[in-house]
């Protein structure tokens, strides 16, 4: 399949960002076409890797923790060390990086204690690991299930987000041993409770009603993601800064203005804010800090990095192209939420 999407692909696309579990009936009024149109274009950009939708941890990460870890191997073992932090289902992200580090990984675990067992007691002691920093989380303002393509007009968008806002009237309760459902969401999070019910051999009476609960319970969040190769937004780069106390607030609404904004948190150390933005070409990092030391003058940039490969994102293993492999380690901290 060709890598570049046309734009009934992108207008899909970006509609599912904002609304990843829409029926396709749904869709497909909003888009002005079929349901069967719209389920086979979703069939061919998933099949191809090109798109796929997942489920992380919901709402702002309160649930869980959240840090990133900046990891320097020894010489020659980056590829072993990828490949194991990989495999590590505290390690959603994981990313090859340029100055200062070897590999950036996003790291989620059910509490404080658990993170400290992952970078003290495994990480640190994992064959050809030189060290590590860690930057905890203190509060996630914006993260990838935020980005948004720019392909639907306002009208569409509002609909799309008038269908993920849809109440279905179920308690918030999350059903017990939802921890097979979460992890065939991970897999697919469009998965039907028929799906679910075959995936998991469970009733699917009883799969629908679990399903409803599980899904009104905030425990969990959807996310349309795709190949960068397809959206041209191809450069992933990591800003840290620091903003005093007084200016977070606005700093932080200022930043979600930016279109190129995909992750915005606050963190411990004195470079207390980081962010990723991905841009169509290096060169829009230097546009970036202009406008940044534009807009937002108080704001002390301490160091950006051009995030070379992805070989994982939010537990799906990708190829060298940035393209799902159809493999999924779900993150482990959503067992514990």
């Amino acid at each position: 399949m060709h890598s570049a999407l046309d734009e009934d692909e992108l207008r899909l696309l970006h509609g599912l960002q904002v609304a990843p579990r829409i029926p396709w009936a749904e869709a497909a009024r909003i888009l002005g076409t079929t349901a069967a149109r719209e389920a086979a274009r979703w069939a061919r950009l998933r099949e191809h890797g090109l798109a796929w939708i997942t489920a992380h941890p919901g709402g702002s990460y309160r649930r869980v923790t959240l840090a990133l870890v900046e990891v320097d191997c020894l010489p020659g073992a980056r590829r072993a060390v990828v490949d194991a932090v990989c495999a590590d289902p505290r390690a959603v992200t994981v990313e090859e990086s340029t100055r200062g580090r070897d590999l950036l990984l996003t790291v989620i675990t059910e509490d404080l204690a658990a993170l400290t067992r992952y970078v003290l007691d495994d990480l640190e002691t994992l064959p050809g690991v030189a060290r590590q920093r860690t930057f905890v989380a203190t509060a996630v303002h914006r993260h990838g299930s935020h980005w948004r393509l720019d392909a639907l007009s306002p009208v569409e968008e509002s609909a799309f987000q008038a269908a993920a806002a849809a109440p279905n009237g179920i308690p918030a309760a999350p059903p017990r041993d939802a921890w097979p459902l979460i992890e065939a969401l991970a897999a697919d999070g469009r998965s039907t409770a028929a799906d679910l019910a075959r995936t998991t051999n469970r009733n699917p009476a009883t799969v629908r009603r679990q399903l409803g609960r599980l899904l009104a319970s905030d425990l969990l969040s959807f996310r349309c993601e795709l190949a960068s190769e397809v959206s041209s937004w191809t450069v992933s780069s990591t800003w840290t800064a620091h903003v005093e106390p007084a200016d977070h607030r606005k700093t932080v609404q200022a930043l979600a203005t930016l279109p190129e904004l995909r992750m915005c948190i606050s963190t411990t150390g004195d470079a207390n804010l980081a962010m990723a933005f991905w841009t169509r070409s290096p060169q829009d990092m230097l546009r970036i800090e202009r406008v940044l030391g534009e807009h937002l003058p108080w704001l002390r940039l301490r160091d950006s990095a051009i995030n070379l490969r992805t070989p994982k994102r939010m537990g799906w293993l990708l190829d060298e192209t940035g393209r799902a492999t159809g493999t999924v380690i779900p993150p482990s901290a959503l067992a514990a939420c």
